[in-house]
């Protein structure tokens, strides 16, 4: 596998190919175009491929330039890999080639949007690199013709990579190992219980009125599942946890790690309150 930086047009259409690969795009309007592709990484963007043994494109990282709070950074736009490749860690080796570009360029920063009721990119954003959350945006992106994205708002947390911080350079070394949790973040309330359903868990209205230093908050795994099979489930999950970010978060909390449960059919958030 080789990872190396897409610097021509043919590359960047590529790209778009895969775009709609990975996301099943029906629109071009959700596609980001070549033209769009070239020009931006002309001007500080960082545009990564990775490719197979037989040279094909098989995953692709792309941020923009951007200013936070006057701050120089990138804006990571898309990660995507395709369905044949994610079991080999490509989307981390992506995110860690997009690391050592960006501290290449002396920044220190990057940012990017996920939904925060997928389970598996919690993971890898909390577990692996080390992300902080203090943002909620609510249905950002609006309708999107990606199957992936259909029956709930497009509501997503504002991941926040610090690049050089230690507790990020503490999660990408220890890749691969087991990450134990410490008998006070086990001990911390859970703000949602969850019922017991098949296939998948039930959500709970919640507790908006606990004031613990530390709080769990539950999701499902599965969640793209359950956006196709059960859409209506999908949107009570999508709105119950709604409430209850944009609850803690606009009183000071920072969404800090993530713990994923796959026998038990959850993950669980942690979010710890400003000192």
């Amino acid at each position: 596998m080789n990872i190396r930086p897409l610097t021509s047009l043919e590359d960047c259409r590529k790209v778009a190919e895969l775009e709609r690969t990975v996301w099943g795009y029906t629109d071009a309007e959700d596609v980001v175009p070549p033209p769009v592709l070239i020009v931006s990484i002309k001007r500080g963007g960082v545009l990564l491929g990775s490719f197979d043994d037989a040279g094909e494109m098989n995953g692709f990282v792309y941020s923009m330039p951007a200013l936070k709070d006057g701050r120089a950074s990138q804006w990571s736009h898309m990660l995507g890999v395709t369905a044949e490749a994610r079991s080999l860690g490509l989307g981390t080796k992506l995110k860690l080639a997009q690391r050592d570009a960006t501290l290449g360029m002396g920044l220190d920063l990057i940012e990017w949007t996920y939904d925060p009721l997928q389970a598996a990119n919690a993971h890898l954003n909390f577990a692996k690199l080390g992300i902080v959350v203090t943002e909620y945006e609510e249905n950002i992106y609006g309708e999107s013709s990606s199957p992936l994205h259909r029956g709930t708002p497009t509501d997503r947390f504002v991941a926040e990579w610090k690049l050089r911080e230690p507790h990020v350079e503490r999660r990408i070394a220890s890749i691969g190992s087991a990450v134990i949790r410490d008998a006070a973040i086990a001990d911390a309330p859970v703000a949602n219980p969850s019922r017991p359903g098949e296939p998948w868990i039930e959500p709970t209205e919640g507790n908006l009125f606990l004031t613990d230093r530390r709080l769990l908050v539950e999701i499902p795994t599965g969640f793209g599942d359950m956006q196709r099979e059960a859409p209506d489930l999908a949107l009570a999950w999508r709105l119950a946890t709604r409430r209850i970010f944009q609850t803690y978060l606009g009183r000071g909390y920072r969404v800090v790690d993530f713990f994923l449960a796959r026998n038990a059919r959850r993950g669980q958030y942690l979010l710890n309150a400003e000192p």
